[in-house]
């Protein structure tokens, strides 16, 4: 676009409008730090609902107060959350991953070229097999599988197949690039240039058709696989057949010779590229299995005549069926040789709680994400209880002492869970008076703890803090009605709670909620709710502008949302066409707001203001580089009391 005009005519140019719309940030966003099966170690990771947290981090396990938390939090109406994993150990509960260690061969020769090692720590990986298939050009295939067991029996829960990977440091399909930037389950390191042996029984090479000896129709072959030995029967496709025809009369047959087993009912059987039969045991039997074959001994003119197969003696050659994670001994004669077992540590004490800034770990693994609202540790309430993993008294002050100043750094909320062993009210006045350097704007403390069902145990109940719960219920609200809406009230029904653990009397709530102790009730028709929306600086005595959770919430959200809104200032002119500009994006903010009903008053002018100019920024500032801008609301407070005054009207004698 030329700046001077050169030629008659018309020209076009467009002015910016000074218009930069401010969006409102995400208000619901759950962090919870806590011990679990699996998953990163010092890493926060995004989980969108129960079915990410299950494949990242394992799911429930009854060792781990937060994964009942993130269920409940999912279960009440929450939508994101952020899980960071932490550990302690010893020499007794050792923290680490499980390995599988692949060699080349199986003789005396035979190297090292292969270490699988889990993505994370823990025992989980003790539980994954890897599978080795040959592939045309000197390549492999890599199976990956994780066995659950269910009912005392293993099953897949998940495979991945990486295929044509290649030893060479120059191929594009290099082991370790595919699988380390592929693969959720494991992580590889090649430690040579041949390819692991494959898994399964390999028959000597066949230079040509299967010759069957005698002329009985009908043949058998004792198979055994680790502990069974089965008779497989199969009908002979002639007097000579290919190996292609033999394989599946050999597959059928061994799968029907015991069928209620899966290592034989799974059997596979192929023909590799140097003609040779490959027997492949299916899964479900022990990862050291190997295939054994046997001429049958029973009666018949040809029964004893499989030779010609080379299923037994010289020819063959043995591998174990699957690679085993967490084996430390070699399984003899095959080339799987000794790696590391997986170890799940012990819970977090209160230091790998709270961990390291400079490190980033334990709560200050959140420094990586981006942005989140609400903070719930659940093992702070496991306070000094002598079972492991509980945390002492003071490492649980000291840990949710480091939360709330971390929560007013990243203006954030944290969700205190009443301790475990306080269950009469008596119990938690005493327990919040001797943990008055708690009370915080940016903390608000729920009791009594809930009591939910179990499903790792039958669905009885268990009773754990109400962090979780009260986080969905957060979200939900906000979802519903928006962050100004104090999360509370005959509408704040507590999903997948079926009792507390104390209930209590109106009475007994009117000792608590003056000292800022937001209670949970239940009532008759509306069922288990939250009945207190106050901050832990919402004692009556304390008389704090931040008494209840709605306005501090508000607060923090106006806040985040101005502090990235407004981003754009920086380095612009300080002068009052800047701060025009301030005024309107910030008021249309405020304005839409204010449509929204999150704020007191009729007008915009009663609810709210925005002022940016030469008196909020005089010349000193603009010499230091700063602008000055000051917003006010004014918000809605809950009705907390709702006070009827009846009165009797006496009888009006007319004029």
């Amino acid at each position: 676009m030329p700046t001077t005009p050169t030629y008659p005519g018309v020209y076009i140019e467009e002015i910016p409008s000074g218009v930069r719309t401010i969006s409102g940030v995400a208000t619901s966003i759950a962090a919870f730090v806590d011990f679990f099966a699996r998953g990163p170690l010092n890493r926060a990771v995004q989980v969108l609902n129960m079915g990410d947290f299950e494949r990242e981090f394992g799911g429930l396990d009854a060792r781990s107060e937060a994964s009942y938390g993130i269920r409940q939090f999912f279960l009440n109406g929450g939508g994101e959350a952020w899980v960071v994993r932490v550990a302690s150990a010893d020499n007794q509960n050792p923290l680490g991953k499980a390995t599988a260690v692949l060699r080349d061969g199986t003789g005396s020769g035979a190297g090292v070229t292969l270490t699988i090692s889990a993505a994370s720590e823990g025992r989980w990986g003790n539980a994954l097999r890897a599978r080795v298939d040959a592939a045309p050009d000197s390549s492999f295939n890599l199976t990956l599988t994780e066995y659950v067991t269910e009912g005392g029996v293993e099953r897949p829960a998940r495979t991945e197949t990486h295929r044509g990977l290649s030893m060479s440091p120059s191929s594009p399909r290099e082991v370790e690039t595919v699988v380390n930037e592929e693969s959720q389950l494991v992580t590889v390191a090649r430690n040579g240039t041949n390819p692991p042996l494959q898994n399964g029984t390999v028959s000597g090479a066949f230079t040509g058709d299967v010759a069957f000896t005698g002329s009985a129709t009908r043949r058998s072959l004792d198979v055994t696989i680790g502990q069974i030995t089965e008779r497989a029967e199969f009908d002979r496709p002639g007097a000579t057949a290919t190996l292609v025809q033999v394989a599946p009369l050999l597959e059928t047959a061994i799968r029907a010779a015991r069928p209620d087993r899966p290592e034989f009912a799974g059997t596979t059987v192929s023909v590799t590229d140097d003609n040779r039969l490959r027997v492949l045991a299916g899964p479900g039997g022990s990862p050291s299995d190997s295939v054994a074959f046997a001429a049958s001994t029973g009666t018949g003119a040809d029964s004893n005549t499989h030779s010609d197969l080379k299923l037994s003696g010289g020819g063959v050659s043995t591998n174990v069926q699957e690679y085993a994670f967490g084996l430390t001994t070699a399984v003899a004669n095959t080339a799987q040789a000794g790696g590391d077992a997986g170890g799940d540590g012990l819970p977090p004490n209160g230091q790998a709680l709270i961990g390291s800034e400079n490190l980033k770990t334990g709560i200050h693994a959140l420094e990586d994400v981006d942005l989140f609202n609400l903070l719930c540790i659940p093992r702070t309430a496991l306070d000094g209880g002598a079972t492991a993993g509980e945390l002492s008294t003071t490492e649980a002050q000291a840990v949710m002492t480091v939360a709330e100043a971390y929560c007013a750094k990243r203006r954030a909320f944290f969700i205190v869970d009443s301790p475990n062993g306080e269950e009469q009210p008596q119990e938690i006045r005493a327990w919040l008076a001797g943990n008055d350097t708690l009370r915080d704007r940016n903390a608000a403390l729920y009791y009594p703890r809930v009591r939910i069902p179990d499903p790792l145990n039958g669905l009885r109940l268990r009773t754990v803090g109400a962090s979780g719960t009260i986080a969905g219920l957060y979200a939900r609200t906000d979802d519903e009605r928006g962050v100004w809406k104090a999360p509370a009230g005959t509408d704040a029904v507590l999903r997948g709670v079926s009792e507390l653990e104390y209930r209590l009397t109106d009475s007994e709530n009117g000792t608590l909620n003056p000292l800022a102790i937001n209670c949970l009730r239940t009532f008759p028709v509306f069922g288990t709710v939250c009945w207190g929306a106050r901050t832990l600086d919402g004692s009556d005595q304390e008389a704090s502008e931040w008494k209840y959770v709605p306005v501090r919430r508000l607060a923090l959200y106006l806040e985040e949302s101005l502090y990235r809104g407004t981003k754009w200032v920086v380095f612009e002119p300080n002068d009052e066409p800047l701060w025009s500009q301030i005024r309107l994006n910030v008021g249309a903010f405020m304005q839409n707001l204010f449509r929204q009903g999150a704020f007191q008053g009729k007008t915009p002018r009663e609810a709210y203001f925005v002022k940016c100019d030469g008196e909020t920024t005089t010349q000193n500032d603009i010499n230091l580089g700063i602008v000055n801008i000051l917003v006010g609301f004014a918000p809605l407070k809950p009705a907390e009391f709702v006070v009827i005054r009846l009165q009797q009207m006496a009888g009006q004698v007319e004029a």
